[in-house]
């Protein structure tokens, strides 16, 4: 996941703990652009010998989180998203146009 990229939130169950803790959230099936991509903290905060990719969204701010010392924004597990399949222009035509003659039920 890179910073600009459009993504799809895939997962939106959220804690009550996090839910007091963000002010505003992703919802599932909604798209949003990437506005910074960051390490996540497990292996310092837990101790962990892996960590997840943080993902700040231009459509979305939250407040500082309360355990990073540099009062870095709270940010989003990057497994909550999937990567938006976005079509070629070209396809989104031949698309419009067969979609266009289509017979709809009464």
């Amino acid at each position: 996941m890179i910073k600009g990229q459009k993504v799809v939130c895939i997962n939106d169950t959220f804690t009550p703990t996090i839910r007091a803790l963000y002010q505003q959230l992703p919802v599932k099936d909604n798209i949003y652009r990437i506005r910074e991509v960051f390490l996540g903290r497990e292996k310092i905060v837990k101790g962990g010998d892996s960590a997840t990719v943080g993902l700040l969204l231009y459509e979305l701010r939250n407040p500082a989180d309360p355990f990073h010392h540099g009062k870095q924004e709270l940010g989003f597990s990057s497994e909550r998203f999937a990567p938006l399949q976005e079509l070629p222009p070209e396809k989104i035509e031949v698309e419009e146009e067969v979609h266009a003659g289509a017979w709809l039920p009464a």
